[in-house]
Parts: structure tokens; sequence; C-alpha cells
């Protein structure tokens, strides 16, 4: 199976954005590949504005367009969008939450992942205004099953074993991490990590770095360090992103991973 993972730094247009993303999954079908997963925040980057102003539900026109573009195509697409969730009052404040979602959709696919792990670490509080989802997702691809985690997800490792007990052999990560002092460093192991303790191939498309290498390892908040990647069960990276926008495509075999499981049975 081929996959492609997009890095591209998003805008606060979520119009714009959606142009930006459909000429990517243009770009990455044209090149073969049949799983094509964008970034986390790829409507509408964090750090932009108000994140409730351009939420939409599935039936909203980023997500509608990019499904017909992916059905036109034939293939399937990863994308992190926003959608309402709730309203709540905290300090005397009345603030719509939206979700966290990486829009899944397809051919006869349209459906979404709500991030269940909101980033309230390092003195950023996520679930403000994001409502953590409660669901684990999967879908399939070419007879595939394919696993679903978000950005912060990837530091808590039962997420990725559960998936991978439920048939997941390939998880997608749509991340927009945060730079600063060593994250760089946290983010490769992380990935690899994940991907060695739950014996799955992991795709990971993140935004791009705003600055690219000349503000490499500046706090930059979560707008983005580059780095999308694909590792293979084992932990060793196929292919990995630098800061700036670019695609990155693997050819996953996918019948590695069950002679991996077989030769490392972490999952029982």
């Amino acid at each position: 199976m081929k996959i492609a993972a997009v890095q591209f730094l998003a805008t606060g247009s979520t119009k714009d954005n959606m142009q930006a993303c459909l000429e990517r999954i243009r770009a990455a079908a044209e090149n073969g590949a049949r799983l094509v997963v964008l970034p986390e925040a790829a409507s509408q980057a964090f750090g932009t504005g108000r994140l409730d102003t351009q939420a939409e539900n599935l039936e909203g026109s980023y997500a509608s367009a990019l499904r017909a573009e992916a059905t036109r195509l034939g293939v399937t697409v990863v994308a992190g969008t926003f959608r309402p969730a709730d309203t709540i009052e905290r300090d005397g404040k009345t603030i719509n939450r939206v979700y966290n979602t990486a829009l899944i959709t397809g051919p006869d696919l349209h459906t979404g992942y709500d991030k269940i792990h909101t980033y309230d670490a390092f003195s950023y509080r996520e679930s403000d205004t994001v409502k953590p989802g409660t669901q684990l997702c999967t879908f399939d691809v070419d007879g595939v099953t394919i696993g679903v985690a978000t950005c912060y997800d990837i530091r808590f490792p039962e997420q990725f074993r559960e998936l991978a007990r439920a048939g997941a052999k390939v998880i997608v990560v749509p991340f927009s991490w945060a730079d600063g002092p060593g994250k760089l460093e946290q983010w490769r192991l992380l990935s690899a990590a994940r991907a060695l303790d739950s014996t799955s191939y992991l795709v990971a498309a993140g935004q791009a770095r705003p600055g690219g290498q000349e503000q490499a390892g500046q706090d930059s908040g979560p707008t983005g360090i580059g780095h999308s990647v694909v590792v293979d069960p084992t932990g060793r990276r196929l292919t990995e992103a630098g800061y700036g926008e670019e695609i990155i495509y693997a050819d996953l075999d996918i019948e590695r991973v069950a002679a991996v499981r077989k030769q490392l049975p972490v999952l029982g």
C-alpha cells in the first residue's frame, strides 16, 4: 500500500486551507498514494483566532470538498479539522468548544475521529476550547485496517496498543507539534516508540515549522515542527520530512506486520 504524508503550513482561513489541501491531495494521488494523510488543524492553524468561528460539521464546505475530491480520485484522505461541540462557562466566560477532529473521507467513507487526549500540558490547556473525544476509531483501505490518533495522543501508548488489538496494522497521526528545546527529540522518540510497542506502521503528517529551520528549536506554541514521518513496526524510520512543506511517500509491506507480531508478541 502506497501512502502519502502531507506536510504544509496552514493559515487562519479555512477556505484557503481547503484549496491547499485539495492541491496536495491531487499531487499525492497522481503519485500513486492510496491513503493521503494531512496534518492536524489542516482546516485552520492553531494560534490564528477562535476555532469555533470556522468550525463545521462533516457536512460543511471543507469536509464536503475533501470528500468530493477523494471520491473522484478514488483515494482515502485523513485531515485535521474542527467541529462544533458544546458551550461551557469558565472563569466568567462563555466558551463554544469544538472537537479536534481527524476527518476520514473517500469512496463510500465519511466519518471522523475526535482527539481523545487534549493538549493540557506545558502551560497550555487545549481542553478550555476543545472537548475531548471518547471513542477509538479504525477504518479500512483496500482491506487493511487503519487506526487513527492525533498529536498529543502519541504520549499515551495504550491507545496505540488498543488500536492494534482492534486490528489496525497502520496507525495514522495528524499532528501539530509545538517546537522548543528538546521537543523534536521527544517527537522522534515517541513516534518510533508508538510504532514499536503497537507493532504497527505509523504514518504521521504534521504542520510545517513556521519560519522554517531558521526558527528551529525555539518555542513556537502548538503551531508545527515539521518532521512528518513513516515508521515501520520495528520502530525504524522509512522516511522523514524536514521543517518545510513537502509530501513524503512510502510503500508499506502490510504482510510484514504479521511477521513482526509473531516475532514480538507484545499485544497479548
